[in-house]
């Protein structure tokens, strides 16, 4: 089995690992979107997060991972009664794929040999309840973009053709990860993401140099350098559930939920999906951080990577998106 680079072993890329850790903290963040400049470890870090999360219960033979015999689609005839615990998937969705392989479709094989119909469940089937991870996603075809904010809007995935008519839940936390050179995400996609962080080439010799280490040190022995970082990575894991735990006691008052609110109308952002990513992000950072009570130092950390992606573009202003959130934030908190 091949294996995934270790998250704690990671240089530097403060901001996407943080983005990362907290849509696992509380996955109703709804996602984050890595941009930035090739070779900069966007998809090492999707991957290595498949590593941290804790493993989830499901019915065993279930293809959609539900939780209990009771929410198995009438259409399943593979599920048993017994409940397993697995990890929680990460699936990756390729370039180039067609719609039946997202949506799932008519296993053909199945209705040649024995004349049964029967659903052969596809991409949105699996990652129901984990991770749905495209790389290069402004890159995706416009009819596979369609798809997946349907089901992204309804966490239901239908699909009527051939005769079939089948349903099932497909919930899931969007990883995007892209050059933006190559080209802009589509707005209705772009708003699908919670968090959106910008991902840059290390400046400095000393992480050059350690990133050139370590990754020569992985490529030789893959098990014994995994092996060396296993207690930072079980450290992270453990750092998750607990913050996970203190999630629910974490609290905001009538004023910081004003400074989210002022934030946004300062900036100009559409909608108030902003105030409610904003709110819900600052609270897992504030669960991550051991604190009980929201403060404005929540706030400062991850607003950009909340808000940065939502703004409207100003065409007299040549300065990029984090730092109009900056500047604003500078405006509002001092």
């Amino acid at each position: 089995m091949t294996r995934a680079f270790p998250f704690s072993a990671i240089v530097g890329q403060d901001d996407m690992k943080l983005a990362l850790t907290l849509t696992a903290i509380d996955p109703k963040i709804g996602g984050v979107l890595a941009f930035g400049d090739r070779g900069t470890g966007k998809s090492t870090a999707i991957r290595a997060l498949a590593d941290l999360l804790p493993n989830i219960n499901v019915v065993q033979g279930c293809p959609v991972n539900s939780e209990r015999p009771s929410q198995v689609p009438a259409w399943v005839k593979t599920a048993k009664e017994e409940i397993g615990s697995t990890k929680t998937p990460v699936v990756d969705l390729p370039l180039g794929v067609s719609a039946d392989r997202v949506t799932g479709a008519l296993d053909i094989e199945r209705a040649l040999v024995n004349g049964v119909k029967e659903f052969q469940p596809g991409i949105l089937a699996k990652a129901n309840r984990g991770y749905l991870y495209i790389d290069e996603v402004n890159l995706l075809e416009d009819h596979i973009v369609d798809l997946l904010l349907d089901v992204a809007q309804s966490g239901t995935n239908t699909v009527e053709k051939e005769g079939l008519s089948i349903t099932h839940p497909s919930r899931f936390i969007l990883i995007g990860s892209g050059n933006p050179e190559e080209g802009e995400l589509r707005p209705q996609l772009l708003d699908r993401f919670g968090l959106s962080v910008e991902v840059r080439t290390p400046h400095t010799i000393m992480d050059r140099v350690d990133i050139i280490k370590r990754r020569d040190e992985f490529d030789r022995d893959p098990d014994a350098f995994c092996e060396k970082w296993a207690a930072e990575n079980a450290n992270i894991r453990q750092t998750i559930l607990e913050s996970r735990t203190r999630l629910n006691s974490v609290t905001m008052n009538d004023a910081m939920l004003e400074i989210c609110a002022e934030i946004c109308v300062a900036m100009g952002s559409d909608g108030l999906r902003g105030e409610l990513t904003l709110f819900k992000t600052a609270r897992a950072f504030a669960a991550l951080s051991g604190d009980t009570l929201i403060q404005n130092n929540h706030i400062k950390r991850i607003a950009p990577m909340a808000l940065s992606h939502r703004l409207r573009r100003d065409p007299l202003d040549d300065a990029g998106s984090t730092a109009r959130v900056e500047r604003t934030l500078d405006a509002v908190l001092g």
